[in-house]
């Protein structure tokens, strides 16, 4: 079936030496939680590994229920006099503590992309996880994406690469798109990166894809202890800690 779920996709900035306590926070406290009373699951809560981005930085992937639930969540969420669900007081408090800021963008999935059930279904795993925000023409990304998936997912899997997320960015001019890669090993990733600077058939294709790319990042994302991809399932009420509803 094609996935119709919608995501959130944050980038979340760290404060000092606290990156453990808010992931953990976010699997084990919130999304036991967010699943109940949202039909929000978690798809990842990953550390930004500092030497190829923002550091200390962590980046969450909601996956919602559709436009309409995600609609249901914001009218739930945008309440109260500083448009925060007040039964969270607590739960926003414990937050603030860890975290000082962030981006979020929605992003919508390629009809062929997984959802986290299917992706945990499967086993998919990585030790690492190569994260690209690739910019494009306005009005190009379902062409990008169709290409991701008919050329680029056989020459990454070629190098030990698994597609784990294929995304396009909404409220934008239809010119960004997300794209996620399950890394085997770090061994794998040094490899990938070498076929990528070479002139062998990835390297080709990305040189071809600059018809529509002007420009993209990659940075590399390791799972927290509690993101599904790791543990095979969704955190649940057992995980919880330091924090009740």
């Amino acid at each position: 079936m094609p996935n119709e779920k919608v995501y959130i996709h944050e980038f979340i900035d760290i404060r000092g030496h606290h990156r453990a306590d808010y992931m953990h926070h976010m699997t084990a406290n919130w999304s036991p939680t967010a699943q109940v009373t949202r039909n929000q699951q978690c798809f990842g809560v990953w550390a930004v590994l500092g030497s190829t981005g923002a550091w200390p930085q962590v980046v969450n992937l909601w996956e919602e229920d559709g436009l309409a639930g995600l609609a249901d969540s914001f009218a739930a969420e945008a309440v109260g006099p500083g448009t925060q669900d007040e039964a969270l007081a607590i739960w926003w408090a414990k937050a603030a503590e860890f975290r000082r800021g962030g981006f979020d963008r929605l992003v919508r999935p390629a009809p062929w992309s997984p959802t986290i059930a299917e992706l945990t279904a499967d086993g998919v795993r990585g030790e690492c996880y190569a994260h690209e925000l690739v910019r494009l023409r306005p009005g190009t990304t379902a062409e990008f994406l169709d290409l991701v998936r008919h050329e680029a997912v056989a020459l990454h899997r070629a190098e030990g690469l698994e597609p784990v997320g294929a995304f396009s960015t909404l409220m934008v001019d239809d010119d960004e798109c997300l794209l996620l890669w399950a890394v085997p090993t770090w061994a794998a990733w040094a490899g990938y990166e070498e076929a990528l600077l070479g002139d062998g058939a990835l390297a080709t294709w990305v040189r071809d894809s600059r018809r529509l790319v002007t420009g993209r990042h990659r940075i590399l994302l390791v799972d927290g202890p509690l993101s599904p991809m790791r543990t095979g399932r969704q955190p649940d009420t057992s995980d919880r800690t330091d924090w009740t509803d």
